[in-house]
């Protein structure tokens, strides 16, 4: 995989310096204003170095300093977003029926609603293949938090994380499954093969589990966005069924839809009761963080649905 195409004066100037293994970032710094296309490509493309890195980059780049600096100064911009767009709240007692009340009572656009009902064929090509660039590398970005948890969650996440690996068996990876739907439906499933092709949105998303999941201090919220996630996977997954289903889409890419309809109605309740509440019990200080993440799962997902259904003329 190459590095992306930029989109705008901060990445042009990062993806040069990568590409010619100099480092040379001192004209970014500090960061100039920017639109979100261009600070979150540079963003995903730092991220993406700690991933599966770039043919075209050194792998010495991963931990350039300039490059860790110029990450950091941007994740301070996107982290204070993030909290600001977050509303007060307060977790009642007991912590797993208020998160759960807390995921129920968002009420946001659903993209899977309107696949079950009335999405045309390229309608749906197009939201899975913006859907790659997570499915692609689904739970790698939460496969960070492991080693910073205490036992009881770390032995939750690795139960979950165990099923979304395959349980072991490479043909049952979750990702795997998707890129053979892809490749089914006449999509390439390549990483990121359509990267230069997705709205900000997509890459928001996918920076918000990497900037979680790379920092230890923001574990909770990393596990705080699996909980939401998971509890919001299994109806979403049902109706994708139905609609692939609608528009005769091939077997494989409905059966990753299947698959995640009674395995994320279980993973719902092990990352919000097992994962989280075994977290906050030990460091009750972290709950804040646990909705910071839940929240942002949830609202990114909403800024998505609605950039898509405006893009399609789709009415909420």
């Amino acid at each position: 995989m190459l590095l992306p195409k930029a989109r705008g004066e901060i990445s042009e100037a990062l993806f040069e310096a990568l590409r010619s293994d100099t480092g040379d970032l001192d004209s970014l710094l500090p960061v100039p204003a920017s639109d979100a296309d261009d600070i979150h490509i540079a963003l995903w493309a730092m991220y993406e170095l700690h991933y599966s890195g770039f043919e075209d980059v050194d792998d010495e780049m991963e931990w350039h300093p300039g490059i860790l600096e110029l990450r950091r100064a941007l994740e301070r911009d996107f982290e204070s977003e993030l909290r600001a767009r977050l509303p007060q709240t307060v977790l009642g007692e007991p912590f797993a029926e208020a998160l759960f009340a807390f995921i129920a009572d968002h009420d946001g656009p659903s993209l899977a609603a309107f696949v079950q009902r009335k999405a045309d064929r390229e309608q749906v090509l197009e939201l899975l293949r913006h859907r790659t660039i997570y499915h692609l590398k689904e739970s790698d970005p939460t496969a960070w938090v492991v080693p910073r948890l205490p036992t009881a969650p770390k032995a939750a996440l690795m139960e979950l994380q165990y099923d979304e690996y395959g349980d072991g068996d490479p043909n049952r990876l979750h990702a795997h499954l998707f890129a053979v739907g892809l490749e089914a439906s006449g999509l390439r499933a390549d990483p990121y093969a359509y990267i230069d092709d997705v709205p900000v949105e997509v890459l928001e998303v996918n920076n918000a589990m990497s900037l979680f999941g790379l920092h230890r201090r923001l574990r909770a919220a990393s596990l705080g966005h699996l909980a939401a996630f998971e509890a919001t996977s299994s109806l979403p997954s049902r109706r994708m069924v139905q609609g692939l289903e609608r528009l005769e889409f091939p077997r494989e890419i409905i059966d990753y839809y299947e698959e995640h309809i009674e395995a994320d109605a279980v993973h719902e309740q092990l990352a919000v009761r097992t994962i989280c509440g075994s977290l906050v019990a030990e460091e009750p200080q972290l709950v804040d963080d646990v909705l910071l993440g839940a929240f942002t799962c949830l609202d990114l997902e909403d800024r998505y649905t609605r950039r898509m259904l405006d893009e399609w003329g789709v009415e909420e």
